[in-house]
């Protein structure tokens, strides 16, 4: 991991994803589905910033949104202090030189009828940043280089690749741009756990040469351990902790953030660890509670949790936590001026 500037490269405000179901299947009436209701973080030049929590909590909207691959409901994401948010057709798409992603599944992700040069060429073409025929050829082949892969690879087709190959052409393609920032949407859980690490070292050694800033997603802890500096946990649309890595392993103080940490396997079979099972409902981001996300589950709420909102309040020097058990903030009279929402 790389030496962290103060200075945020990317400032999540107030961010919200709503989705309406209505007329669906499951749905009935009216339904809003609250995917990510209000969060708030920053990203520092040079950080991984790890993004966790169960599947369906919003992880991978959120970082879809800060892209605007989908449409925000609410909210500010300001990119090197310009608001992501607020820009046309034409600035959107010379920004996204900037921001790129990395998609989770490395089957679905490449386009089957393309070479492997051709969909790494692509977003050359699409910003015209190569003049000729050859230079865009030299480029592709630079690029698959710097991945792992070769120039024999350019005439193939993506089926003719294994997994952590594929997902190889996928960071090639988003390195084309020069990015700075790189959303890397659960890059590896489609891999093998051998594959996996390699692809991990490799995202690492791209960071130190070329330094890139990530959002990682995942739902894997120890692999979000190993790559981040800072970790931030979600629930159901919200962030109820944020940390720098080290802190939150260590000394994790949202139940929910102890939970998930309670199931990550230890190498050391003689060592032992104190499993916490969840028990209750995991509860619905179209019918959340008015209070805590997270009551319905917690071993320890208290009644006024159920209708106080959960403010994240710093409990240590960078160690945010939104529980009004553990930092003894009334969620309903919380200060927004002394209990801040984000830290870098």
């Amino acid at each position: 991991m790389t030496d962290v500037s103060p200075q945020p490269l990317l400032s999540v405000r107030k961010l919200a994803k709503y989705f309406d179901v209505s007329g669906s299947m499951f749905a009935r009436g009216r339904t809003i589905v609250r995917a990510v209701d209000g969060i708030s973080f920053d990203i520092a030049p040079g950080e991984t910033l790890g993004l966790v929590g169960e599947s369906g909590c919003g992880k991978s909207t959120t970082g879809r949104t800060i892209l605007r691959l989908e449409e925000p409901t609410a909210g500010e994401v300001l990119f090197e202090g310009r608001d992501v948010m607020t820009l046309d057709r034409h600035e959107l798409r010379s920004m996204r030189r900037r921001m790129q992603i990395v998609f989770q599944d490395p089957y679905s992700s490449l386009d089957p009828r393309k070479t492997v040069g051709a969909i790494v060429a692509e977003p050359l073409i699409v910003h015209d940043l190569a003049p000729d025929r050859r230079a865009r050829e030299d480029r592709v082949v630079e690029l698959l280089q710097t991945v792992g892969l070769s120039r024999d690879h350019l005439g193939r087709y993506p089926h003719e690749f294994s997994g952590g190959q594929r997902q190889r052409i996928g960071i090639a393609r988003a390195l084309a741009m020069n990015p700075k920032l790189i959303v890397c949407d659960e890059p590896v859980s489609a891999l093998d756990v051998s594959v996996q690490a390699q692809v991990i070292n490799l995202l690492q050694d791209l960071q130190e040469r070329f330094g890139l800033t990530y959002l990682f997603i995942a739902h894997d802890l120890s692999v979000v351990e190993y790559i981040s500096n800072r970790v931030a946990v979600m629930y159901l649309g919200k962030i109820v902790e944020i940390a720098r890595a080290q802190d939150l392993y260590a000394n994790p103080r949202h139940p929910y953030s102890e939970a998930l940490l309670s199931a990550v396997p230890i190498p050391d079979p003689k060592a032992k660890r104190h499993r916490i099972a969840l028990k209750g409902d995991l509860g619905s981001t179209g019918s959340p509670s008015q209070g805590c996300r997270f009551y319905h589950r917690c071993p320890l709420r208290e009644r006024s949790c159920a209708t106080n909102e959960q403010i994240l309040t710093e409990v240590a020097p960078g160690h945010l936590v939104a529980c009004q058990v553990r930092t003894g903030i009334n969620g309903a009279t919380a200060s927004p001026q002394k209990h801040n929402e984000t830290v870098q």
